[in-house]
């Protein structure tokens, strides 16, 4: 059975879901294997803007059948319902019916965006501010390392149906253990905003509402079952959710034929990948999908249909703290004002703002070290190149080819896990620079409708790095993308 899995190739906001939007067209099933709220993708179709967070963006298409936020997912579930309820408000229909979320997928409580918060107070009063995540304060974190440590409370842990002796239940005592032990951590005025009661009563009637609306699956033998190695495994959720059949009115059709994978955040913020610690808390590459997709055969991948697509925006953008080569900004060593200029032209004309906290995104030219140790990691078939309009009035393109170290002048072997070789004062960029088109470009969709030297840029970067660019997105619209 083919399997299309779409991946961040960089630091996020690439540019996913408009490719996941157009691939789901196709999909009969579309499933997120890890983050949380934290993520977010725009997706613009019929002149209408749709936001997603938690939420996987195949909701948008009617014809993906079923939807599934994986058991590496960490969930808000207020802010599940509210984003469920933002789609059906702009006219998507059956949303709710066509939504599960795995019963191993970790509760990310008020308490976890509480703590987050602190956390980063903490740090922001500690050496200036350097040592700061940038933190979207989602609770992403706080709920992982509880995840870890064994003090999280799971999807099926809230909507289990046994019946403790003492009465409590597991999830409920479990809150309350957590609120104890980070009001002994940071004192109770840290947390004199957040009430344990009212959230336990929130949650009770959340917990109500997932298990009439069935939301819960158990998704390793679903997944399991459905994606075989056959290519023809067809099959329904019902017998895997918390209800039975007859009790369920929301049974969603059947699904199997072809299955999209959304990835959440990019390959740079992978906690083991990425650049630590100025990264997320969970598996965002490649490894990250079969974790959070327990059930989901890597031999799938060998299907022909199957591919792995790496999201690169044709320049760099990051938000948040954390170290960035290629950034182009007055403040940054060695950086000059023409590119300065350049940075700033980069986020107005990109409209680069964070679509989960609304931050300035930081800019800078397109880094191939960056993108080369992505490819290396994830394995990409293919890349979808985006927002390939946003330079269309730069005379000059600048591209990062390598690094070297400023101190002894060597050259820098790939893109190093030591983030010291990666401070402006230390790193020597080496750029090649090739002409701009200053032709527009959007909302070109034909290959051959493109500048010489538009497309003379993407045939470098595709030489460069080694993996053909199949799409080409020239603009923000469903129907800005080039197929190759």
């Amino acid at each position: 059975m083919p399997v299309k899995i779409v991946l961040g190739a960089q630091w996020g906001d690439e540019g996913k879901g408009k490719l996941v939007d157009i691939l789901a067209s196709s999909a009969s099933m579309c499933c997120r294997a890890a983050g949380g709220n934290n993520a977010g993708h725009t997706i613009v179709a019929n002149g209408i803007t749709y936001d997603f967070h938690i939420l996987p963006s195949g909701l948008i298409n009617p014809s993906c059948k079923l939807n599934i936020v994986g058991a590496g997912c960490v969930v808000h579930l207020p802010s599940f319902f509210k984003e469920l309820k933002a789609l059906e408000e702009k006219g998507l229909e059956g949303v709710r019916q066509r939504i599960k979320i795995s019963d191993r997928a970790q509760v990310c409580f008020d308490l976890h965006c509480a703590v987050d918060g602190i956390s980063e107070e903490i740090l922001r009063g500690k050496d200036g501010g350097k040592n700061m995540i940038g933190t979207t304060k989602k609770g992403i974190g706080p709920c992982y390392s509880d995840k870890v440590g064994r003090r999280g409370v799971t999807l099926g842990m809230l909507v289990s149906q046994s019946q403790p002796q003492s009465g409590i239940p597991k999830w409920e005592q479990r809150l309350r253990n957590l609120h104890d032990m980070y009001t002994g951590t940071y004192g109770s005025a840290a947390l004199a905003k957040y009430e344990v009661e009212a959230e336990i009563a929130s949650i009770k009637t959340i917990r109500d509402e997932l298990i009439t609306g069935n939301y819960i699956l158990d998704a390793t033998p679903f997944l399991s079952h459905t994606i075989g190695n056959d290519g023809k495994a067809i099959t329904t959720s019902s017998q895997f959710t918390s209800q039975p059949p007859q009790q369920n009115g929301n049974t969603p059709s059947e699904v199997g034929a072809n299955v999209l994978i959304e990835g959440a955040n990019a390959l740079l913020l992978d906690i083991d990948h990425g650049t630590y610690p100025y990264v997320t808390s969970s598996n965002t590459g490649l490894g990250g999908v079969f974790t959070g997709l327990a059930g989901l055969s890597p031999l799938s991948l060998t299907h022909p249909d199957s591919s792995i697509a790496g999201v690169v925006k044709a320049y760099t953008t990051r938000v948040g703290s954390g170290p960035f080569p290629t950034e182009l900004g007055t403040t940054i060593p060695h950086v000059s004002s023409l590119d300065a200029e350049y940075g700033d032209k980069l986020q107005q004309i990109g409209r680069e703002f964070g679509v989960t906290t609304g931050r300035k995104r930081r800019c800078g030219w397109l880094d191939l070290v960056l993108v080369k140790y992505s490819c290396q990691v994830n394995c990409y078939t293919h890349l979808n190149f985006t927002k390939l309009d946003v330079l269309d009035t730069f005379p000059e393109i600048r591209v990062a080819m390598c690094y070297k170290d400023r101190r002894t002048g060597q050259a820098i072997s790939g893109f190093p896990a030591d983030l010291d070789l990666l401070e402006p004062e230390n790193l020597e960029i080496v750029y090649e620079t090739l002409p701009g088109w200053e032709t527009q470009t959007t909302g070109v969709k034909e290959w051959d409708a493109l500048p010489q030297k538009a497309k003379d840029y993407v045939l470098f970067v595709e030489r460069e790095v080694g993996v053909p660019i199949k799409w080409i997105g020239t603009g923000p619209r469903r129907e800005d993308m080039i197929v190759r």
